[in-house]
């Protein structure tokens, strides 16, 4: 008799936390050389090229929230084909020019991760893909720190679930946060696309990212969420090169007492000011309620590449946006326009006395921030693609192999609409124009600019449960990085596995 009540609850246990599994089939063309803008971004780097072929077979369980102890796991697994796209590189035995076609892996592990849950904390290791923590990831132009437009990165990370109650505030403020280490594996990448001619790659680099929201009584009809997000970038190894040859190679510290500065930074007088590549945000989102439930969003989000940026000495650059979200299922479900300027980075002028020996300047200037940039690291970016805003053009569309930003200086407007046309078929649309004059250190003859409209439409047929059939057309104008017209089609079957 016990034991027919264990396997009873052991049965019961598995019922509530089912397993999902998801098959899906992608075919997409285009006239580019990449995927045009909006069918790329936010997708956790599936789709660069414009040509592709792609299948992807996923096995997960999520955590169970309504319980104080729960597990999950995944893994996630894309293969097929993409074009190529030739990059420059220089020759220094024969001080040319020459040309090489890189194209994605034929197969790689999309996601592999652990997590588990104890009442509103919860720890995770392994590949897993993160978004925004603030922003509607269906329709925004994308966060400006995490937007979940790379690959994942192996990671560990800790944090609560969801807001949980101060204590003492009777439910009045509400802290949500989370902590990760990770380790940037796409040194491959740096090496096969840089075009060894100047600047410099960093490899070996380590990942940091932290983040603390404060948030006011949900249930009330006017809420705000505010706070911080901040990542840097450390560790590795950095090799300068100028016209092909080595010039300078430098190991960056990266141990036990490293790591826990990335948490706690503090000055070292080493390299410039602080150990690694930090950047942030200052985010604050306004919530009001509508009497039909209906609800309306103002936010912002500040980027900050130093101290100045964080004292907010960087005039109106930043992300700013309004969001409306439905109730109820209908035509409009939930809709957007963002307006972004990247343009002041505290000013175009840096200057320091000690950078100068023997100058008699008194003081210093700080400006020329130079947005996702570093001299002593890597670009933000992962596998070639935007860790923040999918927005700045990333070093993976620079086909003269130079891996940095090279339009940070950059403003745009960004509109975003869903909605459901009958039960089973929903569409979505994007649209939006960024224009870039270069960055602070470095501007442009002819500016950057891009004219976008994605069109995009979900089709799940009534009578085959799990059954989803997904449209995506585009058309990209300007030089950010080229014309497109592409469009992209899905097919994807999903479900649960009952044991």
């Amino acid at each position: 008799m016990l034991s027919l009540q264990f396997s009873a609850m052991a049965f019961a246990a598995v019922a509530e936390e089912p397993l999902r599994y998801e098959a899906s089939m992608t075919v997409g063309t285009g006239t580019g050389e990449f995927s045009p803008y909006y069918i790329s971004s936010l997708r956790h780097g599936r789709f660069t090229q414009s040509q592709n072929v792609q299948t992807e077979a996923a096995l997960w369980k999520e955590m169970d929230s309504s319980r104080r102890f729960s597990y999950g796991f995944g893994v996630d697994v894309i293969g097929g084909y993409a074009s190529s796209v030739s990059y420059d590189r220089y020759n220094v035995d024969t001080q040319s020019w020459e040309s090489h076609g890189e194209r994605p892996s034929a197969i790689w592990l999309q996601q592999l991760f652990a997590e588990i849950k104890y009442r509103g904390v919860f720890a995770q290791a392994g590949l897993k893909e993160q978004n925004s923590a603030m922003l509607n990831q269906s329709l925004t132009s994308g966060d400006l720190v995490e937007s979940g437009n790379t690959r994942p990165m192996p990671q560990v990370r800790a944090g609560f679930i969801d807001f949980q109650n101060i204590p003492l505030t009777n439910g009045w403020l509400q802290i949500s946060g989370e902590a990760a280490y990770g380790y940037m594996a796409d040194d491959g990448w740096w090496k096969n696309h840089y075009n060894y001619y100047r600047y410099h790659i960093t490899t070996g680099q380590f990942y940091n990212y932290k983040r603390a929201y404060f948030r006011t009584k949900p249930s009330e009809r006017f809420s705000v969420t505010f706070g911080m997000q901040a990542a840097v970038t450390f560790g590795g190894t950095t090799k300068n090169y100028y016209k092909g040859i080595l010039e300078k190679e430098e190991r960056h510290e990266r141990n036990i007492k490293t790591f826990i500065k990335m948490l706690f930074p503090t000055q070292d007088g080493g390299e410039g000011f602080y150990s690694g590549n930090h950047l942030g945000s200052w985010d604050i989102k306004a919530r009001y309620r509508l009497k039909n439930d209906d609800e309306l969003f103002f936010y912002t989000s500040w980027l900050w590449d130093d101290g100045s940026g964080i004292g907010k000495l960087n005039g109106f650059d930043g992300l700013w946006g309004i969001e409306y979200r439905a109730s109820r299922k209908g035509l409009v479900n939930a809709a957007l326009i963002e307006y972004m300027d990247f343009t002041n980075q505290s000013g175009p002028i840096h200057f320091d006395p000690f950078d100068s020996p023997g100058c008699t300047l008194p003081g210093h200037v700080s400006g020329a921030d130079d947005y996702y940039n570093s001299a002593f690291y890597n670009a933000f970016s992962y596998f070639g693609m935007s860790l923040g805003t999918p927005a700045m053009m990333a070093p993976l569309y620079n086909r003269d192999g130079y891996p940095a930003y090279i339009g940070n200086s950059m403003r745009g407007i960004h509109a975003g609409v869903e909605g459901s046309i009958t039960g089973n078929l929903d569409y979505r649309i994007k649209a939006g124009y960024r224009k870039a004059w270069g960055t602070p250190m470095m501007m442009l003859r002819t500016p950057l600019h891009l004219t976008s409209v994605m069109l995009e439409a979900n089709w799940r047929p009534a009578k085959v449960k799990g059954l989803s059939l997904n449209g995506k057309m585009e058309l990209d104008r300007g030089n950010m990085p080229e014309n497109a017209f592409g469009v992209m089609v899905s097919v994807k079957y999903d479900g649960l596995l009952n044991f």
